[in-house]
């Protein structure tokens, strides 16, 4: 990851560290490699992470990349990091209702000083599978972020990161002839997501070199 992208990241989670939002949203270019350096932060700093992948981006070689640099053994972080994957909105909803519910009340028991933390990667990919029906999409998708608020309102934090959703991504539910008729899905979900988000960081990887971008919200030092 350049190095100019891990200066900002860090950044922006030692502002979070202690004062932490309810549900911050990161969203854009390199989303998923981005959260498994993140994962691999917090677990460096001694914290339990509960990592929902609805993206299939977890990269656990950027986690032993970050331990190397901080001279932690990589194994040491890695068993801080609980993974739990979907590979369709059923599976997503299901894992961020009754089986986050069970994962947080067995690692907090074992963490005992401080309740983990939450990494949700692609929280609405799986959500633009253009098999579902649009009937079952919206609710199913509602009862799911209504399940994390009533988490993140117990103390929960949670990190959400979404990749850019468009026709340019390499989501394979987004191209093409399927893009175009899953558009007005993709907008309603985008849009829900951000209202769902108390902070949000638009991440851009272009020419100019990388930048967070604070979109929603404000920072902790003003």
């Amino acid at each position: 990851m350049d190095r100019a992208l891990i200066a900002l990241l860090d950044e922006v989670l030692l502002q979070v560290q202690d004062r932490f939002p309810r549900k911050a949203l990161f969203w854009g270019d390199g989303a998923g490699g981005i959260s498994s350096y993140v994962a691999g932060w917090m677990a460096g700093k001694g914290i339990d992470v509960i990592l929902l992948d609805g993206a299939n981006h977890f990269n656990p070689y950027m986690v032993s990349s970050f331990a190397r640099n901080a001279l932690i053994p990589p194994e040491r972080l890695l068993k801080r990091i609980h993974i739990a994957r979907a590979f369709t909105c059923y599976q997503m909803a299901t894992l961020m209702g009754e089986r986050l519910i069970y994962l947080l009340e067995r690692e907090g028991a074992a963490a005992q000083l401080q309740k983990p933390w939450v990494i949700i990667l692609g929280p609405i990919t799986t959500f633009l599978d253009e098999d579902v029906p649009e009937r079952e999409v919206r609710p199913l998708f509602e009862r799911s972020i209504k399940k994390v608020e009533e988490m993140a309102m117990e103390g929960i934090p949670f990190f959400l990161f979404q990749p850019s959703v468009s026709h340019e991504n390499d989501s394979p539910f987004t191209k093409g002839r399927l893009g175009r008729l899953i558009e007005p899905r993709k907008k309603y979900l985008t849009r829900r997501l951000f209202q769902f988000s108390d902070l949000i960081w638009r991440i851009s990887l272009d020419d100019e070199g990388p930048r967070l971008i604070l979109e929603k919200g404000q920072t902790f030092n003003k």
